[in-house]
């Protein structure tokens, strides 16, 4: 396995459905590249922008984590176990699709596009009883340190799913310097850069690219501008 891979945001796959823009990080749908395939149990981490009123109609889904973080906009959710919900910025959404759930997403804003990132992780349990889960992570305080939003405990903080992986979010300071440390040794980090320019392990990210690695302990990180980034611990698919 390699100890790390760099994907910068220009190599990401990009669809454009006219109701939908999206640039993909990995292979999806009719974007195909057995190289770019996942990340450990990382599958999908597609970058969405959907005009006003529009969105993704009933569609299935089975034993997937499905996560959704709005950056942009207003998402409006509904499913097949009876979950209505709007998604705002600074929410996070989390759907295990276990034994086979249906769903849409949509614009809840007929005027103004939402921007969100898609994400999906392969479960480290099939068939799965199907459930829906959404906090409100605004409040959390991730200035200059990481904030947990996801995790694999339903007592712990933020979402929680079926595989043994941890998501943070970091608002870090142009100058500043900051560690994470693996919450499982055996898993990697796969970072992606919302916004701003920062360094991961000497690794120089811009605004969406993506950084990859399976250190020993924990990675390091300097902002060389004012930054928003997604830390995604995860697990080798097993």
């Amino acid at each position: 396995m390699k100890n790390s891979v760099f994907h910068p945001a220009a190599s990401r796959f990009f669809a454009d459905h006219g109701w939908l823009q999206s640039a993909q990080t990995f292979s999806f749908h009719g974007n195909y590249d057995p190289q770019r395939i996942q990340f450990g149990a990382l599958r999908v981490l597609n970058d969405d922008t959907v005009n006003g009123g529009q969105g993704f109609g009933r569609h299935p889904h089975d034993n997937m984590e499905i996560i959704s973080i709005p950056l942009q906009g207003t998402l409006e959710h509904q499913d097949s176990i009876g979950n209505v919900a709007v998604i705002n910025p600074g929410e996070i959404q989390a759907m295990s699709a276990g034994t086979g759930v249906y769903h849409t997403e949509f614009n809840k804003n007929k005027n103004e596009p939402v921007t969100f990132l898609q994400i999906w992780l392969y479960p480290n349990e099939l068939n799965v009883q199907p459930r829906y889960d959404q906090i409100d992570y605004s409040k959390g305080d991730k200035r200059n340190k990481f904030l947990q939003i996801l995790s694999p405990n339903t007592d712990d903080e933020g979402v929680a799913i079926h595989q043994n992986a941890w998501f943070h979010l970091a608002e870090i300071d142009a100058g500043v310097e900051t560690e994470y440390s693996l919450k499982d040794k055996d898993n990697g980090i796969y970072t992606f850069l919302i916004s701003g320019k920062l360094e991961v392990n000497g690794q120089l990210l811009e605004a969406r690219d993506g950084y990859g690695i399976w250190p020993d302990t924990g990675a390091s990180f300097k902002a060389v501008e004012d930054s928003f980034v997604l830390v995604m611990e995860v697990p080798e698919r097993k």
